[in-house]
């Protein structure tokens, strides 16, 4: 048996890119059979979230990878995790840009 069965694998600079909204950029990196999901965000600095985002149908777990991030009430530097429960919100926005990790435990 071979440890890494099952295993996959994704550069973020091979990922596609979508702009969701100008100076803020996803790349997706996987999508598992139950819908969960993972995702590299890149906000450019003085950017923001168009509207309210709102964590449906799961959570939404974030780890800042570079920057400082904002969820419109407090700064997260580089290195910090953050876990949004199902239904909680938040309007996304960065004034030094950062790179978010993002994982959709549940889709």
């Amino acid at each position: 048996m071979n440890l890494t069965d099952g295993y996959t694998s994704a550069a973020v600079e091979n990922a596609p890119v979508k702009e969701l909204f100008p100076g803020i950029r996803l790349r997706p990196l996987w999508t598992g059979d139950n819908g969960a999901k993972a995702h590299v965000l890149e906000m450019d600095p003085g950017t923001s979230w168009e509207g309210l985002d709102v964590h449906e149908p799961g959570p939404e777990e974030v780890f800042v990878v570079s920057g400082t991030f904002n969820d419109g009430a407090h700064d997260y530097p580089a290195g910090t995790f953050v876990h949004a429960p199902a239904g909680s919100s938040h309007i996304p926005q960065t004034t030094t840009g950062c790179t978010l990790f993002v994982f959709y435990p549940e889709g």
